[in-house]
């Protein structure tokens, strides 16, 4: 039997780290924002797409090729694949705070 995609499950777990660092960010079925540009998409329950700067993604998936990877359609794009089975959730907060620096407005920034 196929898992049935139930992206609340992995809403609820990066809500809660995006929480810890007192972000504010929109969330919908699957997707995290900040002032409307999405910095987190969950592909289904195993993989999250993340946005981050392309030299720091390349720099992860040599370190982590476990954790970190990415598809053709993302070479040389601001898009990370995280396996969220394989990262801890102290990792996963960190990276998320990331993804949401690199996507928000500076505005924003400066009053986090």
């Amino acid at each position: 039997m196929t898992e049935q995609f139930n992206p609340q499950i992995g809403l609820d777990r990066l809500q809660r780290l995006v929480g810890k660092h007192n972000l504010p960010c929109a969330t919908d079925d699957t997707t995290m924002a900040v002032e409307g540009a999405h910095f987190a998409h969950l592909l289904d329950t195993s993989i999250l797409a993340l946005h981050c700067p392309v030299d720091q993604k390349v720099l992860l998936m040599e370190i982590s090729p476990d954790i970190y990877f990415e598809t053709d359609q993302h070479i040389g794009r601001d898009i990370m694949l995280i396996r969220l089975d394989r990262i801890s959730d102290e990792e996963l907060a960190l990276r998320l705070h990331d993804a949401w620096t690199f996507r928000a407005p500076e505005k924003l920034k400066q009053r986090t």
